[in-house]
């Protein structure tokens, strides 16, 4: 049986947010690229045209569309949402992926950094999900959340981070129970360590350093994550509601002591 449609997102049109780079970037060209039409937004409309125009210009048989959003804006979440709709008809799949972080320690925190971090990766998730509900009911849409193993295990020098992804995790779990009854299935992907530039800026790790072939690793690469987020937006993951999926490579575990 041929079950190669099973993991396809062709004619499905889907939101990328925070999609001028990295992991959105991935994902919104992947899409586009298996023929979903795709909107892909961020903060600044400069940042994200060319990735409109890169998919456009390209064989890719998925449609682009730019918006300037900054997800913690409500109004301009409803406007991208209506964006969306007038262009191409209506909404399937949404992915959270904005998001933002610096580090600090928790005492050196301001409650300005700790609100904006929260409300960058935390409330604008709440924003574009909520303001999205409606029109993911109608096709029994799909809903993917960009968290972080931060999110999971927690990660010292980014505490306000770490705590908002939690929340992004446990959203997704009971939002998933919320909605399952709308047909809209909600899940999640905790990626570890990515060679996205930001990384890169961060820790020098360029993804051309990255042995994709090699198990033994815990760098991975943007496309990584994409091809998690095309197989949850896809029917092959009909099965699967309110997870979170962990991609970070080997898992860090006690070794037994040496003798």
């Amino acid at each position: 049986m041929d079950t190669s449609n099973r993991f396809s997102v062709e004619g499905r049109t889907a939101v990328v947010t925070g999609a001028s780079s990295g992991i959105g970037r991935e994902i919104a060209e992947q899409f586009a690229a298996g023929g979903a039409d795709v909107v892909v937004c961020s903060r600044e409309q400069g940042n994200v045209d060319p990735v409109a125009e890169g998919i456009a210009e390209s064989n890719r048989p998925g449609e682009a569309l730019a918006v300037e959003c900054d997800v913690t804006d409500r109004e301009a979440v409803e406007a991208l949402v209506a964006a969306t709709v007038e262009r191409f008809g209506g909404l399937d799949t949404l992915v959270n992926n904005a998001g933002a972080s610096f580090m600090a320690s928790f005492d050196n925190i301001s409650e300005n950094g700790w609100k904006t971090i929260v409300d960058i990766n935390l409330h604008g998730t709440y924003q574009c999900t909520q303001a999205a509900g409606d029109h993911l009911a109608d096709g029994g849409g799909t809903v993917i959340n960009l968290a972080s193993v931060a999110g999971q295990q927690g990660a010292p020098y980014m505490s306000h981070y770490a705590a908002a992804k939690a929340g992004v995790i446990n959203l997704t779990t009971t939002l998933a129970h919320e909605w399952a009854g709308d047909g809209v299935r909600i899940n999640c992907i905790a990626p570890g360590f990515v060679a996205t530039p930001g990384v890169e800026s961060q820790m020098g790790v360029s993804a051309g350093s990255v042995d994709r072939s090699t198990v033994e690793r815990r760098m991975g690469l943007s496309e990584e994550i994409a091809d998690i987020a095309q197989f949850l937006a896809s029917p092959a993951s009909s099965y699967i509601v309110g997870e979170t999926v962990t991609a970070a490579g080997v898992p860090d575990i006690m070794e037994s002591p040496e003798a």
